[in-house]
């Protein structure tokens, strides 16, 4: 008999719940733009009119954004509360997506699905390498031809300061970083390859956004 390992609790895998939904909705629209302009960098080596799958897809705004670009786009959340958000924002905005509820560390779909995956400020909270291996082998194993991931890179003024915090006796950080070199060990054991890593300002931005792409050998 397999056994099924019950899933570790972690800061983004609970955090969601009606009231926190709702609050992480109220993003900065100059945050907003600036992170969606990382999307659009990202998704140009993806093509238009591709089918792809935003996971976790929150309360849907990459979903909406690829949407309104010419992309095919479903999404998926583990909280209830974010796909309601997601399916409500979906109707006032008349775009056609399916949203339903799907665990990212084990995901029903079958292998290649969509043609791409976009995993949005997720990776940050896993806190440890156990999981991290685990979703990228669900995202690659789902994935057709690329995946599209953000992490925080520990190469950055965030990222220092909290390893200092922390080094100084403060809390743990909720947030972790992951260099880019260990994702793409993860995605290179699963047929992938790096394309492009994106920043705003690498080094003073935390957040990356780096697109992989399935190599020829593992095609």
């Amino acid at each position: 008999m397999t056994k099924i390992e019950t899933p570790v609790s972690y800061r983004g895998r609970t955090k969601y719940t009606a009231n926190t939904a709702k609050a992480y909705q109220k993003v900065d629209p100059r945050k907003h733009a600036s992170e969606m302009r990382l999307i659009d960098r990202a998704f140009k080596f993806v093509p238009r009119g591709a089918s792809v799958l935003d996971a976790p897809c929150g309360g849907g705004r990459v979903a909406l954004h690829l949407a309104q670009h010419g992309y095919k786009v479903s999404a998926a959340d583990l909280s209830e509360a974010m796909i309601a958000i997601a399916t409500k924002a979906m109707s006032e905005h008349q775009v056609e997506c399916l949203v339903e509820r799907q665990d990212v560390e084990r995901l029903t779909y079958a292998d290649r699905s969509f043609d791409a995956i976009v995993c949005f400020r997720l990776f940050h909270h896993f806190p440890n390498p156990e999981i991290r291996e685990r979703v990228i082998k669900e995202l690659c194993r789902v994935a057709g031809r690329f995946v599209v991931l953000s992490y925080f890179s520990p190469i950055s003024v965030t990222s220092v300061k909290r390893s200092i915090s922390k080094a100084l006796g403060g809390k743990p950080p909720q947030k972790h970083a992951t260099s880019l070199r260990q994702i793409s060990g993860y995605f290179k054991a699963n047929g992938f390859g790096l394309v492009k890593n994106f920043a705003r300002v690498p080094i003073l931005h935390t957040l990356h956004v780096a697109v992989f792409e399935r190599t020829a050998s593992k095609a």
